[in-house]
């Protein structure tokens, strides 16, 4: 029998990566998008079939994430075996200046739909995304047993839904589990966050159409690795016979300044002729350092990242560089095509 998967966030990052792996493994494939006058399905649209075919596996529902009623009424029709809650307000700078609405997007979605669970019976198992970020001014390295002390709205909000999934799996029996997720990235990680932000800007250098990066603090500290090989371990999660909490991280990490030292270096480019500091992206607290202790995931979902960061780097610049019509670098594409098991052929959009 088929399974059937929920995907809140699909549209996103880790959402799309997701989707494509479950069709890989024979899912029939839900996932909600909120109605919007600028919504995008771009990282889906190589999957997404008109769903008058019936061979149609993957299905897209417009729906309120905060509506009791309306997560009730969609999980009653679909009946998944599992549910992926990624759908986020997940920029940190912006949970500083919209603290209420990523409190509603990140808590209140969270929370309606461990009760739709509860209230129904469901068997569903679900799985949250926590992030690094709870554990804050924690010194490295961090693993499930670190001590939170979040430092942005958007931590504090990912905190609270992360005790709320435990919560619930204790007091009423409910498959539900945290992934507390590290920097993941690739080339269609938002263009807001760092890593995006740095190869992006470095294929528009190339291009002739920027000339400056203006970037806050250089000396924050990342744990970076690459999503697809994370949506792997968040299925890995819920196949497990009981439900449990997992930091997923590489065990490395980097400073800001040498991810964009290694990333201009790579298209032979001086960083310092073209980085800029701009006080208004540092966050009004700064989390310094975040670094996995992933020892838990590679014993029990026997999980072991395999990308390297300077392979992400490579991956996304040569991406960006083809996306504006420049010839890439070629050693990113050539790492992917050689030794990444993809689900689907390289496509520009990995």
């Amino acid at each position: 029998m088929t399974k059937k998967a929920l995907i809140t966030g699909i549209t996103g990052q880790d959402g799309s990566y997701l989707a494509e792996f479950l069709l890989y493994k024979g899912y029939e494939v839900h996932g909600i998008i909120r109605k919007s006058s600028n919504f995008t399905t771009t990282r889906i649209d190589h999957l997404y079939q008109d769903p008058h075919e019936k061979d149609t596996t993957l299905f897209l529902h417009y729906d309120d994430l905060t509506s009791l009623e309306t997560i009730n009424s969609l999980i009653s029709r679909i009946e998944p075996d599992e549910i992926y809650n990624l759908g986020a307000q997940s920029h940190v700078h912006t949970s500083f200046q919209l603290p209420e609405y990523t409190t509603t997007i990140n808590s209140v979605a969270n929370t309606k739909i461990l009760e739709v669970l509860r209230q129904t019976g469901s068997k569903a198992k679900f799985y949250q995304a926590s992030s690094s970020e709870m554990f804050g001014k924690t010194s490295p390295p961090q693993s499930e047993k670190s001590t939170m002390a979040p430092r942005s709205p958007y931590a504090i909000t990912k905190l609270y839904s992360y005790w709320m999934t435990i919560n619930y799996r204790e007091a009423y029996n409910i498959f539900a589990t945290n992934g507390i997720l590290f920097n993941h990235e690739s080339p269609r990680r938002g263009e807001t966050f760092v890593t995006r932000k740095i190869t992006k800007a470095i294929a528009k250098i190339k291009a002739g159409i920027q000339e400056k990066l203006y970037l806050g603090n250089l000396e924050s500290k990342r744990d970076w690795g690459f999503a697809p090989e994370y949506v792997e371990a968040m299925w890995q999660m819920l196949q497990l016979d009981h439900p449990d909490d997992f930091v997923l991280g590489t065990g490395n990490s980097y400073t800001v300044k040498e991810c964009v030292a290694y990333a201009f270096d790579y298209v032979n480019l001086d960083w310092e002729k073209h980085v800029e500091i701009d006080p208004k992206y540092f966050r009004p607290t700064e989390v310094n350092s975040l670094e996995a202790n992933s020892a838990k995931a590679k014993n029990d979902l026997q999980w072991n990242p395999k990308v390297s960061f300077e392979n992400i780097i490579k991956i996304m610049i040569d991406s960006d560089m083809q996306e504006l019509g420049l010839t890439p670098v070629g050693e990113g594409k050539d790492f992917i095509d050689k030794n990444y098991n993809v689900w689907y052929p390289y496509n520009n959009k990995l």
